[in-house]
């Protein structure tokens, strides 16, 4: 779950439109997917994700959907919701009936989309235009990016669907000689009410609240 959430703080970090060291047809792309993430008022997608060891074999692969609005984020995964409303995160875990509830602090949210979205201004990676591929029967712009100082991974690639403009996949290497392979499907920019960020324990009753914070 760990290498999971760093690969979407990865990615989010990477749709740097105006970072250092960007090739120009790069960062034309990263530009124009960050400007049409960030004219949406709220987002909510698909994701898959396909965890490879170093033989290239798939070791484990995770699903799930998650909504954002700004800051505020709900993630769901198979056994597992994570909910943010911008000032606390919610990990909520059905099977065990208990939810911890910790304080959010940006810095530290690996998991939020708001980050993987946010476009960003980062400067701690060299991007360069790779091409164009067909991925899933669509044509995508494939930008990669290699962070300048030492990371737990060695490059990551992006996929921007060449209609859409967004972000559909990718792709990241890690020093170990692993991969993980995500792709992102149904973007949609539906509306979503401010309750929606929020645990209420009103309706899971029986749930033990461990509080954090």
């Amino acid at each position: 779950m760990k290498k999971f959430l760093s690969l979407l703080l990865v990615a989010a970090t990477l749709v740097a439109g105006t970072a250092n060291a960007q090739d120009a047809k790069a960062k034309a792309i990263l530009d124009k997917a960050s400007a049409k993430i960030k004219s949406m008022k709220s987002l909510k997608a698909n994701f898959a994700l396909t965890i490879n060891n170093a033989a290239g074999k798939a070791t484990g692969s995770k699903k799930g959907t998650f909504l954002m609005k700004g800051e505020k984020y709900k993630v769901d995964l198979s056994g597992q919701q994570i909910i943010c409303d911008g000032k606390s995160v919610w990990t909520y875990l059905p099977a065990n009936k208990e939810v911890q509830i910790t304080s959010f602090n940006p810095a530290e949210q690996t998991i939020s989309p708001a980050k993987l979205f946010s476009g960003s201004y980062n400067s701690e990676y060299k991007s360069t235009y790779v091409g164009e591929k067909t991925v899933g029967g669509k044509k995508v712009d494939v930008v990669e990016l290699v962070p300048v100082s030492a990371k737990s991974f060695k490059k990551v690639q992006l996929f921007v669907d060449k209609t859409s403009g967004m972000i559909s996949g990718g792709n990241m290497a890690d020093k170990k000689g692993g991969s993980y392979d995500y792709t992102i499907s149904g973007v949609s920019s539906s509306a979503a009410s401010d309750a929606e960020f929020s645990f209420d324990t009103k309706k899971n009753p029986g749930v033990e609240v461990i509080d954090l914070r």
